[in-house]
């Protein structure tokens, strides 16, 4: 890829540095910059200490922060720091969520990036109610054709879909785990968030005779008592009959958690603000792990390889729980299709293909 015999320079536009907080949004930002090599990249580094490895390309423009979470301040200075560097490099390619504080940022896009290109790949909406307010950043890239045809019925004009990558050699194919099953949630402590479907769904297929140890794994949002909600979720656990249980804090070893887990359960009622392709699923289905997923429409692209639910109806979640656990033959299925799937369609190839491609088109 050339721009006037030159590589050309992109600023990766992100609400937290790339070495922060492992937010999903800041996890497609380093996927692009990792995969298009022939491309001079700007993004936001975490000052002065950093929570996670540092890209080794690019330029890096430092960003105050504690923690690395996508604060006021941290937002303020990324929105700041992007007017300034837009006006310095080729092409602007955003990272942002749409949420209760973009459509403002939205109109102000003439003032941050004046008449540079845009891209704005958009991990997931908050609430479709603040679709009505935007005016799109540029060139607009939905991961899911659900989310793509939201957008285009919300006006965005130029949608393309440009699914989420993972390294299949980072996630090899795992064995079917020996021993007692493993039931994993994975997810964040939001309202309808999935948490406390999987607890009911656990629950019922416990009562049709299903023996397993459920483990959820829960992940904070700023400002959250971590603390008091997970101990909610052990109350409605036990009230709920369950005997077996777990409920852990953030992980930071997916790779050996997943390698004890023999089915994940991620039924969320509604995405909110979740990313429309999960990372925790691309994960589990890599690893060689069944899921069991709402049947949201955000969902269907995961096809066959999934097995999924009625949204909210834990006695059929349950159910299928208890019935993937007692057909092994039809769990080495999926375990076989879900890594079809995720080479086939969420490769690193394609992803860095379709962004390249978007990229000369823009530019040229």
């Amino acid at each position: 890829m050339r721009h006037a015999e030159r590589r050309p320079r992109v600023l990766l536009l992100t609400s937290s540095p790339l070495d922060g907080a492992d937010g999903f949004d800041v996890r497609l930002a380093a996927d692009v910059l990792r995969t298009l090599t022939d491309v001079d990249f700007v993004w936001f580094s975490q000052w002065p200490a950093r929570r996670q490895t540092s890209p080794t390309r690019g330029r890096p423009v430092r960003i105050l922060s504690r923690d690395g979470v996508p604060h006021v301040p941290e937002r303020a200075q990324s929105a700041l720091a992007g007017a300034v560097f837009a006006r310095r490099v080729d092409l602007v390619h955003a990272f942002l969520t749409i949420g209760r504080t973009f459509p403002a940022f939205s109109w102000l896009r003439p003032l941050l990036f004046g008449r540079r290109p845009v891209v704005h790949t958009v991990p997931g909406v908050m609430d479709a109610r603040f679709l009505a307010h935007i005016r799109p950043l540029g060139t607009t890239v939905a991961l899911s054709e659900s989310m793509a045809r939201r957008l285009r019925a919300a006006d965005f004009g130029d949608v393309r879909i440009v699914p989420p990558m993972i390294d299949a050699d980072a996630w090899p194919y795992l064995p079917r785990p020996e021993g007692f099953p493993v039931v994993l949630f994975a997810g964040h402590h939001d309202v309808d968030g999935g948490a406390e479907l999987a607890i009911d769904a656990a629950a019922e297929a416990a009562r049709t005779g299903a023996r397993f140890r459920l483990v959820l794994a829960m992940r904070g949002r700023p400002g959250q008592d971590n603390t008091a909600r997970e101990e909610a979720l052990r109350e409605r656990a036990g009230a709920a009959g369950l005997t077996d249980f777990e409920v852990r804090g953030y992980v930071d070893d997916m790779h050996a958690l997943l390698a004890s887990v023999h089915v994940l359960l991620f039924p969320p009622p509604v995405l909110g603000g979740k990313a429309d392709v999960p990372l925790t699923v691309l994960q589990t289905l890599a690893s060689g792990r069944p899921a069991i997923l709402s049947d949201l429409p955000q969902f269907a692209d995961f096809g066959h390889g999934v097995l999924r639910a009625p949204a909210g109806d834990a006695r059929r979640t349950g159910q299928q729980l208890a019935w993937l656990l007692g057909q092994p033959r039809s769990w080495d299925m999926l375990a076989e299709r879900g890594r079809a799937l995720v080479e086939d369609h969420f490769g690193s190839e394609p992803f860095a293909a379709r962004y390249a491609a978007l990229y000369q088109e823009l530019l040229s």
